[in-house]
């Protein structure tokens, strides 16, 4: 007899996702796990703030606010929670959970992970290790219902319970594998079920459902939604997620090392994508360690720029603020860019169409570099300025700003401890195998599509693509769903001509790789984001569109392709 999948779904993608998710997946259908991911780059350095604020918090508040109706909802179907909402304070949210128990009534027990935290670095507002997931499955088997972690993995949250309901130990690396991909499609919720998806033409996505996995014993998963929820499931809304914050072949975390090279995606009916064949390697012998600290300040004025003489008006701008800067008792700020987006119209027929938009930003150490000096010089400007001058929004006195830094410690300094419903500490010991990460050798390409009668159009008409950021660095993940189109798309979109296309790229150092399988290429960019997502440095600074900016570019594609780009998606 076959053992019975473990259905695990996800809730939050991210602090502040939808709030009614934790009851929706809860209620629309069965579930044995319900995860939910609340910890970014950027949220830590948020809970860090909160902390200096209130040593008691540091935790994700919108987690109990959905137990307060989740508790009694899981208890009654048999669910147990796994969140890693504990944040900068695991254990202050465990005892507000056990609280909340008491106050609802539902008899739960509460355990928690901790020791993620490390001693903080002169100059930084944080330091956590990324935890695997075998604390949380030491939680399960010591009777929790409701674990709550701190900076864990965001794959951690389904390997421990998986680890946990079918005995996997450190050592079952494929199968721990297969449960860090399935963990990976899962975490940003519904990016896997249609949601910021490149086809989204033609499916409902107004509301998609979240997504679950029926996690087998071997590691192997399908990944799908509640019935009759909204969104869809294919091998395409997989795929993306996949690529989503990758690098190469070896993803490497607490547990082991996945090799998405050797994941093998096939559709397995309606809203069902089966996830097979994935291998995995020992992980290495260090933990990733997140830091954050205020970088410094910085302050942003757009202005509207509208109708005729555009260039103008912005060089008159830009030469009023050098000069009001200058003027100024602190001098011009540190880093000052202008940005000039064209989104006028010839002869438009609305004035916002008509309009371009001038974006200032800038950031010092000095608040007052960027603050009164700033926002001033921007008020003084609006009667002496170009014809029409207004802003989108009035100047503000500047904000601070974060950074995020990755650093790599040896797992055995960190202590990772479960700490069961009971109070009893348990010590999870790091594996005792482990290897250090290489990049794999380049795989072999496709035979060449032969040449033929091409068209000059946009790549998104036979691609797909999904990007994000990981720190300073943004990785563009883009994807066919035919073969001749993969035989086409490894040959053409070289890291030269990705820098063409993406010119903003052209001076930065930029690394491809080739997933065959998933008939993809993943781009990596190193230092787009400055200094990460925190620190604001461009205007889309999680490099979330950059993939689309990639689609939307015009190549000479074959025609032959363009015929068939309604096929639909299968993968060997």
């Amino acid at each position: 007899m076959t053992a019975a999948p473990l259905r695990i779904g996800n809730a939050s993608g991210f602090y502040g996702d939808r709030f009614d998710a934790v009851r929706e997946m809860l209620t629309d259908g069965p579930l044995d796990i319900l995860t939910g991911d609340y910890l970014a780059e950027l949220t830590m350095l948020i809970l860090g703030r909160s902390r200096l604020k209130d040593p008691a918090r540091g935790y994700a508040t919108t987690f109990l606010q959905q137990l307060e109706e989740g508790l009694g909802l899981a208890h009654e179907r048999g669910v147990k929670i796994v969140a890693n909402a504990g944040g900068l304070n695991p254990a202050a949210l465990a005892g507000a959970v056990a609280e909340l128990a008491r106050k609802v009534g539902v008899p739960v027990r509460v355990a928690h992970v901790e020791g993620d935290s490390l001693p903080v670095p002169d100059g930084f507002l944080t330091a956590n290790a990324y935890l695997g997931g075998h604390g949380i499955a030491a939680c399960l088997r010591a009777g929790a219902d409701v674990v709550v972690t701190g900076r864990v993995t965001d794959a951690a949250l389904v390997t421990g319970p998986a680890a946990a309901h079918f005995g996997w130990g450190p050592d079952d690396h494929d199968a721990l594998a297969g449960a860090v991909v399935a963990g990976h499609v899962l975490e940003c919720g519904t990016q896997a079920t249609g949601g910021n998806y490149s086809f989204f033409r033609g499916h409902d996505i107004r509301r998609p459902g979240f997504p679950l996995a029926e996690i087998h014993p071997d590691g192997s998963s399908v990944i799908t939604k509640h019935d009759g929820t909204g969104g869809f499931v294919d091998v395409g809304t997989v795929t993306a997620q996949l690529l989503y914050e990758t690098g190469g072949a070896r993803y490497a975390g607490p547990d082991v090392t996945a090799r998405l090279d050797t994941v093998r995606l096939t559709q397995d009916g309606p809203d069902r994508v089966r996830i097979s064949g994935v291998g995995g390697e020992a992980p290495p012998p260090t933990l990733k360690v997140g830091l954050t600290r205020l970088g410094g300040w910085r302050n942003e004025v757009v202005f509207v720029l509208t109708g005729l003489d555009i260039e103008a008006k912005a060089q008159l701008v830009q030469d009023q603020f050098a000069q009001a800067l200058a003027r100024s008792r602190t001098g011009s700020p540190d880093e000052v860019r202008w940005e000039l987006a064209r989104t006028d119209r010839a002869d438009a027929d609305t004035e916002e169409t008509a309009a371009a938009l001038l974006r200032l930003a800038v950031r010092d150490q000095d608040p007052e570099a960027v603050g009164r000096v700033v926002s001033g010089a921007a008020i003084e400007l609006a009667l002496g300025s170009y014809p029409g001058f207004h802003v989108t929004a009035p100047p503000g006195k500047g904000a601070p700003y974060g950074v995020f830094e990755a650093r790599y410690v040896p797992a055995e300094d960190v202590e990772h401890v479960a700490v069961g419903p009971d109070g009893r500490r348990e010590r999870v010991t790091p594996p005792v195998r482990t290897k250090a990460l290489e990049e794999v050798d380049e795989p072999d390409l496709p035979e060449p599509l032969p040449a033929g009668l091409t068209q000059l159009t946009p790549l998104g008409r036979i691609a797909g693509a999904r990007s994000g950021d990981k720190g300073g660095d943004a990785n563009i993940g883009i994807w066919v769903r035919t073969d001749d189109a993969w035989r086409w798309l490894a040959h053409e979109l070289t890291v030269e001509r990705f820098q063409e296309l993406l010119p903003e790229t052209a001076e930065l150092t930029v690394v491809r790789h080739v997933l065959p399988n998933l008939r993809a290429l993943n781009f990596v960019v190193h230092g787009l984001l400055g200094e990460g997502v925190a620190a604001q440095a461009r205007f889309d600074p999680q490099a979330k569109a950059v993939g689309e900016w990639l689609r939307s570019r015009h190549l000479p594609i074959p025609v032959t392709l363009l015929e068939t780009t309604d096929a639909p998606e299968a993968h060997a």
